[in-house]
């Protein structure tokens, strides 16, 4: 027997104290994770810590990269002349959160909360304001003009006042403070492509539920060449070089694609996840001519796809250093520039890929900061790795999610943390998770289930919870997962817990609520302790998941109708708070008194109800905070709170 055998079957007797799963991929995820050694326990801070440099991006003649960086108290835009010039700060202040170039890559947009900057890139005259943003100006940034350089687009939504004209105007602002009027309309402007004369050639408005999409001049408005309602979508990217459109949506199929529309109207699907799981999430454009090269998909496994053979010969190469890696590529003449992600690595690598196949690490001396201090990200091989699960549910849907085990420790015997994920409506990606990563590194098996409702893996995927966000249908997927992986051998079923924030909140309380023989403990959120609250909310509010569309229109569609009596009555019945006599577990709950999605009245109602009621209940509550908890001391309570309360029910380490 070689030796390389005789090591794996004992590697195999050691590691096991049952039968391994019979799920081929959990299989392989316990193997491999005993080949591992246990990580020294890390302090909060590695989890928590910012990246300081961020949204580096790469000028489309390839010839400077531009990022934002945290310089004490302020946010300052970056530059670097490629392939080794020294980086300089080329803006003092800004609240930005992204960087845009000119197509021409000589001036640098910097879209901030208030206003439209621009920035002369090659000495020329011509920076500074282009337009106000957001507030009085009604204004909203669209992206860079296409076709004059150091101009940008911007839509100027009508005021709200009584008897004021409803118009909306698409306009080009220049940095001479020139504006252009390219199309003016009495509905919500969505999206659009401007022809080679600049004008507008392709318009998506909104009308009622749904985006249309019309050709201009003709055959005008008065002939919709596609219609997206009831959920779908039709982003455009830009002209083709045939006289068409580039699409990425889903108007006559399930999950969102690659299309072309034709000069005569005549839609073609061009690309499709090969997976047949995912959404198309992103494409890369040529810079020079505007056309598709690269698409990202992100279900169960990210996927980079190359369009044209040279490409995918390219980037063939480059996967023979970066094998494992989740990429994304941006353009620039013949240099690109590498986005490396992982499930294992905090914060992001990049790289620079020459036409001659050379390839070089950029910005590695980015740091992370963490309260005021500088922090060493972790060390990729302390980390857990993030393992897709799928399993079917007992109407027989088919479900995805994750699972990380912690390094060198056996899963059988390890307790387990469910976290489920905000939204409802968003999901939970391949890639880093600091929660996941946190509770790994403290000996925790965590399973975090892209419930139906989740995005990202088609319309029929997202539309299948059809409302049932009490004890019911979405209740049934986390809890059917996390008995699967338990039958799978995956956690000690004595020890189980269940936390998230905002809607993995309210879950997490819903599960205690009605599955207490399954779940000892919950952590929650800012959570909503009625559903129904939250959805009540969105009448008459100017929240809206599709442009144009209210929020409310988008949750009936979904089967969430805030006006259906039923409904709202059904998820009261079954909320926590209508459930807090019976709750025999453990809760944490953790709120912000700034919340004005989740209100700090109703939590501070069901905590109170529940002390009445002489149950384990522990509160916190930031004052100052929103419901995205910023500030980094709340941010470590949070972790700390949840730590002492594993420890205390689940038997975790002590914080």
């Amino acid at each position: 027997m070689s030796p390389a055998l005789l090591g794996s079957l004992l590697l195999a007797a050691a590691v096991t104290t049952a039968p391994l799963p019979a799920d081929d991929r959990l299989r392989e995820a316990v193997l491999h994770s005993h080949q591992q050694e246990a990580p020294p326990r890390l302090p909060r801070a590695a989890f928590l810590a910012r990246e300081l440099e961020r949204g580096l991006t790469l000028a489309p003649d390839g010839r400077h990269l531009a990022w934002l960086a945290d310089r004490g108290e302020r946010q300052q835009v970056w530059l670097q002349v490629l392939p080794d010039g020294r980086p300089r700060a080329v803006l003092a202040d800004t609240d930005a959160t992204t960087l845009d170039w000119s197509r021409d890559g000589r001036w640098l947009l910097v879209p901030g909360s208030r206003q439209l900057a621009v920035l002369a890139i090659d000495g020329q005259e011509g920076s500074g304001e282009l337009t106000a943003l957001g507030g009085s100006s009604r204004r909203v940034y669209v992206g860079p003009d296409p076709l004059l350089a150091g101009a940008a687009l911007v839509v100027e939504r009508p005021a709200r006042l009584a008897g004021d004209a409803q118009v909306w105007r698409l306009l080009r602002v220049q940095a001479d403070a020139h504006e252009t009027e390219l199309h003016v309309d009495t509905r919500p402007i969505v999206d659009a492509a401007l022809g080679p004369d600049g004008k507008v050639a392709w318009l998506v408005r909104t009308e009622g539920e749904q985006h249309v999409l019309y050709r201009l001049p003709t055959p005008g408005l008065d002939h919709p060449v596609l219609r997206c309602g009831a959920l779908r979508r039709c982003r455009i990217l830009g002209p083709s070089a045939e006289g068409g459109l580039w699409l990425s949506g889903n108007p006559d199929r399930d999950r969102q694609s690659l299309l072309h529309l034709d000069a005569d109207g005549r839609l073609e699907l061009r690309h499709e996840d090969p997976r047949g799981e995912a959404d198309l999430h992103a494409v890369t454009l040529d810079p020079a001519d505007g056309q598709p090269r690269f698409l990202a998909y992100q279900s169960t496994v990210p996927q980079l796809i190359a369009l044209q053979p040279a490409d995918r010969d390219r980037l063939a190469l480059i996967r023979r250093t970066l094998d494992n890696a989740s990429l994304t590529v941006q353009i620039g003449a013949g240099r690109w520039l590498l986005s490396e992600r992982s499930d294992r690595l905090r914060g992001i690598r990049h790289w620079l890929a020459e036409a001659d196949g050379s390839l070089q690490r950029v910005r590695a001396d980015s740091r992370f900061g963490f309260a005021g201090q500088l922090q060493d990200p972790p060390a990729d091989s302390a980390m857990a790795r993030q393992w897709p699960v799928a399993w079917t549910a007992s109407d027989g849907r088919r479900l995805h999610g994750f699972v990380s085990l912690p390094p060198g420790v056996n899963p059988g015997t390890a307790p387990l943390v469910v976290i489920v994920h905000g939204g409802p409506y968003s999901l939970v990606r391949p890639g880093f998770s600091n929660d996941a990563q946190f509770l790994a590194n403290r000996g925790h098996v965590v399973f975090q289930p892209n419930f139906r409702g989740s995005t990202g893996l088609g319309l029929d995927y997202m539309r299948a919870a059809a409302g049932d966000f009490g004890c019911g249908r979405v209740l049934a997927d986390i809890v059917e997962g996390t008995r699967w992986l338990l039958a799978n051998g995956i956690g000690d079923r004595a020890r189980v817990a269940i936390a998230g924030a905002s809607f993995g909140g309210y879950a997490a309380l819903l599960a205690v609520s009605h599955e207490p023989e399954l779940f000892q403990a919950a952590v929650a959120g800012v959570p909503p302790v009625d559903f129904g609250w939250v959805v009540r909310e969105y009448e008459g509010s100017g929240h809206q998941m599709y442009p144009g569309i209210p929020m409310s229109s988008t949750m009936r569609q979904l089967g969430v109708d805030p006006a259906d009596a039923g409904l709202m009555q059904a998820l009261a019945a079954q909320s926590p708070v209508a459930h807090a006599a019976s709750l025999q577990r453990p809760v944490l709950i953790v709120a912000a008194g700034q919340d004005e999605r989740v209100p700090i009245r109703g939590i501070a109602h069901y905590a109170a109800l529940l002390k009445t009621l002489h149950k384990d209940v522990s509160l916190f509550v930031d004052s100052d905070a929103d419901h995205g908890f910023a500030d980094d001391h709340s941010r470590e309570a949070y972790y700390y709170l949840m730590e002492s309360m594993l420890h205390a029910h689940l038997g975790g380490p002590a914080p």
